[in-house]
């Protein structure tokens, strides 16, 4: 989840900045520097949310499952 967060956004900002630098009548090759450059600070902006999403849906995630695994019936042959 954490590399889907940081790419998805780190695309996302590219096609912004590449659009707002053409925008601004920059030149081509700042444009695109500036873009990579900003790409590249939201990926490991977005890496880190990331990880901090999986670890608390993992931490929110494990009490439900220990109640979930502690509170199984046993199932017998006259269950049905």
């Amino acid at each position: 989840m954490a590399r889907k967060i940081a790419a998805s956004s780190a695309l996302l900002v590219f096609a912004i900045s590449v659009l707002l630098g053409l925008g601004a009548s920059n030149t081509f090759s700042t444009t695109l520097s500036r873009a990579l450059l900003a790409m590249g600070g939201t990926f490991v902006i977005g890496l880190v949310i990331g990880a901090m999403a999986d670890r608390m849906i993992a931490e929110n995630l494990s009490p439900v499952e220990k109640k979930l695994k502690n509170s199984e019936a046993k199932t017998g042959t006259l269950d049905r």
